[in-house]
């Protein structure tokens, strides 16, 4: 059923959030530490492990997937908007962690790009066979 679905993403959140808060009081951090990432990385992992088992059927992955499609942007949304303020707050190291990552990440496209090409180009190179 669909809600079997939203009760193990709720349940994965719920273990999320609780092992962010714990990290953030085990490193000293007054704030939850990676619970959304946690859930998330919960969220696939028991997912593909109760979907090889065969307990986790097509109407319980549909119910993951309906808030899985408003979940997630909404998660973005709040990250980044604390990531600015945290940003303008935190001073210019924190800028220019911020502009480095971003510059880095636009370096590496046309490496990404270079790599799809090859095996894309690979694929074309294979000669066809003809069956008769």
């Amino acid at each position: 059923m669909i809600i079997f679905g939203v009760a193990f993403l709720a349940l994965c959140t719920l273990t999320g959030i609780f092992v962010g808060e714990l990290l953030g009081k085990l490193l000293g951090v007054p704030a939850n530490v990676g619970g959304v990432g946690i859930a998330m990385v919960l969220l696939i992992l028991l997912g593909s492990y109760l979907k090889q088992r065969g307990l986790f059927n097509m109407e319980t992955e549909q119910g993951v997937k309906f808030w899985s499609a408003v979940y997630i942007p909404i998660v973005v949304a709040m990250a980044a908007q604390q990531n600015v303020y945290g940003a303008l707050s935190g001073g210019p190291m924190a800028i220019l962690a911020g502009v480095a990552a971003v510059a880095v990440a636009f370096a590496l496209v046309p490496v990404l790009d270079r790599i799809g090409r090859k095996k894309h180009e690979a694929d074309e190179a294979k000669p066809l066979t003809t069956e008769g």
